[in-house]
């Protein structure tokens, strides 16, 4: 995906790749890829209520990966989820958000993993 897009950017004229373009289109894919729907299951419900509901949970991953980006620009992924927890106090709390909310949708943004919000907002 990234050689693709770098590809299509120097075919459309783009003399120089420099380093912050480079770091822009692979953030990009990184984005692109974490927030990626997830696959639908093999077998779709057929019950009307459990198809909503997916659909809420699904809503609810979205939403919560992007407040979990607001998170990492606050409080970037080489802090520890201790030292995240002393910047991101406050911005939980002027937000209404609990702490342990805020760091399950910080660990989110970073892995994509779901698992991440087990317990605390799925």
């Amino acid at each position: 995906m990234i050689t693709r897009r770098l590809a299509t950017l120097a075919r459309s004229g783009l003399q120089a790749l420099d380093e912050a373009t480079v770091r822009a289109v692979v953030r990009q894919a990184v984005r692109d890829i974490r927030t990626a729907p997830p696959p639908p299951p093999a077998d779709p419900p057929a019950d009307p209520t459990v198809a909503a509901l997916r659909r809420v949970v699904d809503d609810l991953a979205a939403s919560t990966h992007a407040i979990g980006e607001l998170m990492l620009e606050v409080a970037p992924a080489y802090l520890s989820d201790i030292e995240a927890a002393d910047v991101l106090a406050l911005l939980c709390d002027q937000i209404g958000e609990p702490l342990e909310h805020g760091l399950a949708a910080r660990r989110y943004a970073m892995s994509g993993d779901r698992r991440a919000l087990h317990g605390t907002v799925l």
